[in-house]
């Protein structure tokens, strides 16, 4: 769920995290648990082309989306011909 995930920028790293919860039930033995839960810990270093600030997350259907805007000043600019 949205609130098992931690995301956190620093600087130009955006670091996504999840630690497992132990869930564990004395005197019961899984022969199959179906889907494994892990824990994670990625960090990935952004462009500065990108504006970090303005970076907004969701989820829906267990999918999470991080968008992250370009940064005014990398926009291309044009030039005029004196």
């Amino acid at each position: 769920t949205k609130e098992d995930i931690d995301i956190n920028i620093e600087g130009d790293l955006l670091r996504v995290s999840y630690t497992k919860k132990d869930e564990t039930k004395e005197g019961v033995n899984y022969i199959h648990k179906g889907i494994a839960k892990r824990s994670f810990n990625l960090g990935y270093k952004i462009a500065r082309k990108y504006d970090l600030n303005s970076a907004e997350a969701s989820m829906k259907d267990g999918l999470l989306k991080i968008s992250i805007p370009f940064a005014e000043e990398s926009k291309p600019k044009s030039l005029k011909i004196k």
